[in-house]
């Protein structure tokens, strides 16, 4: 019974952070991206790849959570024809995003690509990503319709089959291209088309997943189409609502969530425009995309792999928590959340401190050889670790300000939080000529700011009082002196055995001494110890001296 319950569990968070763990697989893609098209492919590839989720944010995600939320509330009350009628009104919506958006990457890609981002060369990926923003327009009103009608396993399974195709036709197609675009090269005696060409079969991977995930969802509607418009003749709908009706609650619930969602997410494009501006004014033009793809592709994938990783684990304590406010049961809000901020505190903490510790072995893990370019990334991945932790706090707040409605507070935190990293980042970067280094300091001031502020509005409707010593100090003093173990494993064992082994051993024995500290520290008891692997282990060894 214990195990189906642990697999029926592992289950529901699999479909419950399909969201998170599909952006995870699109981060770890630029992992063996790199060695395909190279870190100036990857940076001629960044343009194109961030508009394309930028667009996604409005038709795929935002549509598709605005439709099903009302789509839901009619199915709840049998109201299928006017659900029925959302559906068509989305599609057609939708639809006319999906070609504005689509036109608007055709007709602009060339100003996108020399003003915008300063990379004359990236207007060909850009170019790719016009049939891949129109297709995803399509995507997310299938999403949204299965969700809406309560088969939201289908969109998480879609979810993960679009992630694993786009994984895959991105580096098939990059290799293919890139392959290519070295016959280009010697031909005009230029290399960039080298790296310009494995971009372009990048941009065509990810549009070969997106009609991947577009037939299967197609598929699927038609299998199901049947017996959910079986339902139409079962309609208690009082009255047939109106297009325009449905057009401009669609509207009101979609905006301010598209608007939040590409202003807190349009930072990694900003940022591309003051690295290349800065590099262009100290001369090191020649280097500047191959730079900017090893920030994009190597450091940011990193920490941006450890951030999703610490959400995953605090991910289903959001609903839980906003489950209790909308039914008034203040107290009990308040005790979840402290266990929200614990379980972020006792995740995020060692996730930075590791990352950290061990940046030079993961680095050469990741990405080969050690190098000097493996020894820059090595100090940028220790001095942005910190971003796992503001992060995590900042999914947390921001994802709790959503759920209960607050959709001006957190407007105001993410704007507020941008403004704050576009104020830095240009005086820091294309003002101070402070290259990378300024882009890692703007970048831990847009998570801090986005953590800080989100927290106070939110603690200003909630009025929660956080447990400073077990929800924040005692995880940080288990982290650091976990940290520590790991830091000293890593002297001894990193030219012994090599870095994968490093790794392994050090993150074993960190977590080993984490989880004990947090027992000593009575931060985690035994029901939380019976839901970690071998936790059975600790209980035993915390009984015997007498802590449990």
């Amino acid at each position: 019974m214990s195990i189906q319950w642990m697999a029926k569990n592992l289950k529901n968070r699999i479909i419950l952070s399909a969201g998170i763990l599909s952006y995870m697989i699109l981060l770890f893609m630029r992992v063996p991206l790199t060695r395909v098209i190279g870190d100036a492919g990857v940076g001629l590839f960044a343009p194109a790849f961030e508009l394309f989720l930028l667009t996604t944010l409005v038709t795929s995600h935002g549509m598709s959570q605005a439709m099903s939320g009302i789509i839901r509330y009619r199915v709840k009350r049998e109201r299928y024809r006017n659900a029925d009628k959302v559906f068509r009104t989305a599609f057609f919506m939708n639809l006319f995003l999906g070609v504005a958006m689509a036109l608007f990457l055709l007709f602009f890609s060339a100003w996108i690509s020399d003003v915008l981002v300063l990379e004359h060369l990236s207007r060909m990926a850009v170019l790719a990503a016009v049939p891949c923003v129109f297709v995803s327009a399509l995507i997310g009103v299938f999403r949204g319709y299965f969700s809406g009608y309560g088969l939201g396993g289908l969109t998480a399974h879609s979810q993960y089959l679009e992630k694993i195709a786009m994984f895959t036709g991105a580096l098939l197609a990059g290799r293919m291209f890139h392959e290519y675009g070295e016959k280009v090269a010697a031909l005009l005696h230029v290399e960039a088309y080298t790296h310009a060409f494995g971009a372009l079969g990048a941009m065509l991977g990810v549009l070969a997943s997106q009609l991947i995930a577009l037939l299967h969802l197609l598929v699927l509607y038609f299998i199901y189409a049947g017996t959910l418009k079986g339902r139409l003749g079962q309609d208690n709908s009082r009255r047939a609502e109106t297009r325009f009706e449905i057009q401009r609650m669609l509207l009101g619930n979609m905006i301010s969530l598209s608007v939040i969602a590409v202003i807190s997410n349009l930072f990694m494009l900003a940022d591309q425009r003051f690295f290349n501006y800065c590099m262009n004014i100290t001369e090191k033009g020649a280097e500047r995309t191959a730079q900017w793809g090893c920030y994009y592709g190597k450091f940011a994938a990193l920490i941006g792999m450890g951030a999703a990783l610490c959400c995953c684990f605090v991910h289903g304590m959001v609903g839980k928590i906003s489950g209790a406010y909308e039914r008034e049961e203040y107290r009990g809000m308040r005790e979840r959340m402290g266990r929200a901020v614990r379980n972020v505190s006792m995740i995020s903490f060692p996730m930075a401190i590791y990352l950290a510790v061990l940046a030079k072995p993961l680095a050469e893990c990741c990405y080969g050889r050690p190098t000097a370019q493996i020894t820059v990334l090595a100090g940028w991945v220790q001095k942005g670790a910190v971003i796992c932790t503001l992060f995590a706090f900042s999914f947390l707040f921001g994802h709790l300000l959503y759920r209960m409605r607050m959709v001006k507070e957190l407007f105001l935190s993410a704007v507020s939080a941008f403004v704050v990293h576009l104020l830095t980042a240009y005086f820091m970067v294309q003002r101070m000529a402070m290259g990378a280094e300024g882009l890692l300091a703007s970048l831990i001031l847009l998570f801090g700011v986005y953590m800080a502020v989100s927290f106070v509005l939110l603690n200003r409707r909630v009025k929660y009082r956080p447990d400073w010593f077990s929800g924040i100090i005692f995880p940080c003093a288990a982290a650091a002196v976990s940290g520590l173990v790991v830091f000293l494993l890593n002297l001894v064992l990193a030219e012994a055995v090599g870095a994968v082994l490093t790794i392994l051993i050090s993150l074993v024995a960190g977590l080993f001494f984490h989880v004990f500290f947090l027992m000593i520290l009575r931060v985690i008891g035994e029901a939380e110890l019976q839901e970690i692997p071998l936790g059975f282990l600790f209980i035993l060894l915390g009984r015997n001296i007498g802590v449990l």
